[in-house]
């Protein structure tokens, strides 16, 4: 249905778009940077519409709407793509550092999640694929509360209890999350279990699903991934979920799976990069000035850039190019 459909209410477009959130985030914003606007005036509003707008703000405005999420899954996907290009494995704490690099505040909690996603609940210590974990991270970030409240259930099912009783979390329900994660953790034999039956997580999904509306995966992905098996465990459903690429397309942030590494827009930008290197008076040789260039990108080691990337700052219209190119 169109946007502009007269079937829609003024209110409830407003509602979905959430269009009166960015405009209270943007005076807020005006507010507090009135100088700075001043001298460059409003035209980095524009950045919502092209998803810069996440870049070094709070977890919260991340997390506040289902476009921030997607953006700012975008762009940690532009930033870091480089680093599974050089084939490159890094621990969790390593991932959270780089997300950190875009977002100061992220929480390691749901780090942690996509990690144990991708590592099937084995040792969170493991190195992963930028490939396997952007993916992870992705279903992680944008469905974080059904997943949060389909692991409880998950646990009750575990435990024996009632499929009819499904448990949506609230603001104590989300501490019981992670205390209900720290005691799977430490419970191996249950947790090396093969799961619970799948037609009784289809019922709770279908359940869950109602009472999330539109902010959960793709039911019919749900259910035929459901039906592959008779019993299913929550990291597994859930790696199978990440990999889909049904839910990827739906979520919009990530090319598909064989295409993750290639970002036609930022290697034309580095081809500029080395085509100005190239041409330019101070440089003894364009040719060593090129090769060079190149052979930084491939010897570079993200271990290194961790902790030695610099924030950069972002243009007045909002733009990551220089920021992609830098982290890249």
């Amino acid at each position: 249905m169109s946007r502009l459909s007269a079937a829609v209410p003024a209110e409830q477009y407003l509602a979905d778009s959430q269009v009166l959130f960015y405009l209270n985030d943007a005076v807020t914003q005006l507010l507090e940077h009135r100088e700075e606007y001043t001298q460059f005036g409003l035209v980095r509003f524009s950045s919502v519409k092209n998803s810069n707008h996440v870049l070094f703000r709070e977890f919260s405005y991340i997390r506040a709407t289902q476009h921030n999420r997607a953006s700012f899954i975008r762009v940690f996907w532009r930033s870091f793509r480089q680093i599974g290009r050089s084939g490159e494995l890094l621990s969790l704490l390593e991932y959270r550092s780089l997300l950190q690099l875009l977002c100061p505040d992220f929480p390691l909690e749901l780090v942690q999640s996509a990690a144990r996603m991708v590592l099937m609940d084995d040792a969170t210590d493991c190195l992963m694929s930028f490939s396997d974990f952007i993916y992870a991270f992705q279903l992680q970030l944008y469905y974080q509360e059904f997943l949060e409240s389909l692991l409880l259930v998950y646990q009750d099912l575990l435990a024996g209890k009632s499929p009819n009783t499904v448990i949506v979390p609230t603001s104590t329900s989300v501490e019981q999350l992670q205390s209900a994660v720290a005691e799977e953790e430490n419970e191996k034999e249950e947790r090396q279990q093969d799961g619970v039956e799948t037609s009784t997580l289809s019922q709770c999904v279908e359940v869950l699903c109602d009472r999330f509306k539109s902010s959960h995966p793709s039911r019919s992905c749900m259910k035929e991934i459901l039906e592959q098996t008779d019993k299913v465990s929550y990291s597994s459903f859930l790696l199978s979920l990440s990999k889909h690429e049904s839910i990827n397309q739906s979520i919009g942030a990530l090319p598909s799976k064989a295409e993750v590494l290639i970002d036609p827009e930022m290697d034309q930008e580095l081809d500029k990069l080395i085509a100005q290197i190239s041409v330019s008076p101070s440089s003894n040789s364009s040719g060593s000035a090129v090769g060079g260039l190149k052979e930084a990108q491939r010897r570079a080691s993200p271990r290194r850039n961790i902790h030695h990337r610099r924030r950069m700052e972002v243009e007045s219209d909002g733009s990551t190019e220089e920021t992609d190119s830098s982290e890249n």
